[in-house]
């Protein structure tokens, strides 16, 4: 057993930086998070406020605009941010996982300059497309298309992505399409597109059931040139790219569904001390407290998992190593953990569970999409299955 993964202990450093976000959640982001959930409005001053704290870009270094702080630092932020509104969470992650990873990962120097200051800042927003409408899961069957011009100098792209968060008012875009389809998964490629640049265009901003002021949308390619300069890694190589970063995506968005599970936690333990049923709290009820008790246990083996994860990307930073399993295994139980909670808080609460007057019935809209955006429950345990098993 690899010894670090026990070294679960957290620093000064972390428990300042969870302190620190707690409070900017709880002043800024709480208070808002039912108003922006109804209209779906995009919290572009809540982004910019986490921007100017370091958050939007919390593992990449100073000398390109981030915090400079580990992945367990990120961990804790997404989690305080996710307990206030996942919507809000789920910006964060994408920015930080997805773009900001990707081209601090894969870019070279230039890209790094030109992209990443700006968004790790929350001076801008990234975003990352991969799904399409016939292709979920199935990336090599994605019909989109770069073709490369004759001069060599730029590819056309053509094409209609789906389900890109952020999408609607993202200034950058980390685009994967195919080059070369009749190659597949090793025909894809992956491109940094500007938006605002001729041939690009938000499609349908997709009406959610939950994370809704998250901004989804598809986005639609017509004749976008995009210069050879701005190919992210190689030409061929977009699968394996999507891949790893998927791998830091998912400790991401296991980390919001942490914070939801907690919100529903904490909801439901307040209303079984207060709640009165029969002439006496309902926390007196053991039913009300196995569930309870579910609730906490399934909580803290996911902040492990988590944690465990975080600790597993840090020893893989430097040697291009992955950790693909211990992402999914801490994604895929966080996930369901996330949901089963939210589930169980509004059975606490009965009636009221079910009323926007309560934030129970959000955080269960919320919890339901972590099972399935970057890599569903059933994708998990197909990749921890095939890892474990040698197949490849």
């Amino acid at each position: 057993m690899d010894t670090q993964s026990l070294n679960l202990r957290l620093s000064e450093e972390h428990e300042a930086l969870r302190r620190s976000v707690r409070e900017f959640a709880k002043r800024k982001i709480t208070p808002v998070a039912a108003h922006f959930d109804e209209t779906g409005d995009f919290p572009m001053e809540i982004v910019k406020e986490m921007g100017k704290m370091g958050l939007m870009g919390i593992e990449i270094p100073e000398a390109y605009g981030g915090a400079g702080m580990d992945t367990v630092a990120y961990v804790l932020a997404m989690e305080e941010i996710a307990k206030a509104d996942a919507a809000t969470s789920t910006i964060l992650s994408v920015n930080n996982s997805l773009f900001c990873h990707a081209i601090y990962r894969f870019g070279t120097e230039t890209q790094k300059q030109k992209y990443l200051r700006d968004v790790a800042t929350g001076e801008k927003i990234g975003a990352y497309s991969l799904t399409e409408p016939m292709s979920g899961s199935d990336a090599g069957n994605m019909k989109s298309r770069a073709v490369l011009s004759s001069d060599g100098t730029h590819y056309v792209i053509n094409g209609r992505k789906s389900w890109v968060t952020s999408g609607p008012v993202a200034d950058y875009v980390v685009l994967f399409t195919m080059t070369a389809p009749e190659h597949g998964h090793s025909g894809i490629t992956a491109f940094l597109i500007e938006t605002d640049k001729p041939g690009f265009a938000p499609g349908k901003k997709e009406p959610k059931l939950g994370i809704r002021a998250s901004a989804t949308s598809e986005l639609i390619f017509d004749d976008y040139c995009c210069p050879v300069e701005n190919v992210l890694g190689e030409v061929g190589k977009g699968f394996k790219i999507a891949m790893t970063v998927l791998d830091a995506g998912r400790i991401g968005i296991a980390s919001q569904a942490l914070g939801i599970a907690e919100a529903a936690y904490e909801a439901s333990v307040e209303y079984c001390r207060t709640r009165e049923a029969f002439g006496a709290p309902i926390g007196t009820f053991q039913m009300l407290q196995a569930k309870i008790a579910d609730m906490k246990t399934r909580i803290e083996a996911s902040r492990l998992l988590i944690y465990n994860a975080a600790l597993a990307k840090e020893s893989a930073k430097g040697t291009g190593g992955r950790y693909t399993t211990e992402a999914s295994m801490a994604k895929l139980f966080a996930s369901e953990t996330a949901m089963f909670c939210a589930h169980q808080a509004v059975q606490i609460h009965g009636g009221m569970g079910y009323s926007k007057e309560m934030p129970v019935e959000r955080y269960f809209r919320d919890a339901k999409i972590t099972e399935i955006y970057e890599g569903t429950s059933e994708i998990q345990r197909l990749v921890i299955a095939r890892n474990e098993l040698g197949l490849r």
